[in-house]
């Protein structure tokens, strides 16, 4: 079984404005970020149960509502879960992701407080998380770097999600990306917390960093911690494993440490829905 425990779902009318714009500067002026709901059924023939992503930030550009993800996901849900997006900024945030779970059907939470422009650890937000902790849902988090140019960086590290962690022991929670370039600080975070998790998508056009995040938690002996994700429409299903399992090209003929073929493995087939109480 192959689980992609992340993957994005946009129209065009979704998109605009400052990520857009961010998008095009980092990627080239050809960077399309719309995934259509035929494009993203398409490519995730290549697995058997995706997760999709919304992501609600309507001031930098980048606004899915909840209801276009739970459409597409209610057509196929045996094979597709949803989650919802709730910007913390917005009055009765909390009320707004519980209609999102018990109206539409949908069963995360999905979070980016460089988008959203958010401190994670702010007690305005924990109403939020105490209504993900109380629907019992897990939050997947966009805890990284981006190239929106106004996103603040000093929300994106994942040791911000630490006091988050402690206020709700309980509460399933995903950082998305290895948290890079905060890897370290990432594994740290995922090692001390039991319910807190990470994945692997989007570095596959960064061998060199996802060979260094891949090292770091196997350091910190998090590897089992790791799920498997692609980032679509970034990237495929196909892209993403095939740059995996050829991690370890980048050291050959060096002494620097392989990445064990097992753990790649694993990864690429772990029970993320298991694992999230999503089964």
């Amino acid at each position: 079984m192959i689980i992609d425990c992340h993957t994005h779902l946009a129209a065009a009318e979704h998109l605009g404005g400052e990520m857009l714009e961010g998008a095009r500067r980092a990627w080239g002026p050809a960077c399309d970020l719309t995934a259509t709901p035929e494009a993203h059924a398409a490519a995730m023939e290549e697995c058997d149960v995706a997760i999709v992503l919304p992501i609600d930030a309507e001031e930098i550009g980048y606004a899915v509502p909840n209801r276009y993800v739970a459409d597409y996901v209610n057509a196929d849900p045996a094979r597709r879960i949803g989650f919802a997006s709730v910007n913390p900024n917005r009055p009765g945030a909390d009320k707004i992701l519980e209609e999102a779970v018990l109206g539409l059907g949908l069963r995360g939470l999905k979070l980016g407080p460089i988008y959203q422009k958010f401190n994670p650890a702010s007690p305005a937000a924990y109403p939020l998380y105490a209504m993900a902790d109380r629907l019992r849902i897990p939050i997947m988090w966009h805890q990284g770097t981006s190239y929106v140019e106004n996103g603040p960086l000093e929300y994106s590290n994942a040791v911000l999600l630490d006091p988050v962690a402690r206020s709700f022991p309980g509460l399933k929670m995903v950082i998305a990306h290895l948290g890079h370039p905060w890897f370290a600080e990432t594994a740290c975070v995922v090692r001390k917390h039991p319910n807190v998790y990470t994945d692997m998508s989007a570095l596959s056009t960064r061998p060199w960093q996802m060979y260094n995040a891949m090292i770091t938690a196997l350091e910190y002996g998090i590897e089992k911690k790791i799920l498997f994700g692609t980032d679509f429409p970034f990237f495929t299903v196909e892209r993403t494993i095939a740059a995996f399992r050829d991690i370890n090209r980048i050291v050959e003929g060096t002494s620097l440490p392989r990445v064990p073929e097992q753990v790649i493995e694993d990864i690429i087939h772990r029970n993320a829905l298991e694992i999230l109480g999503l089964d």
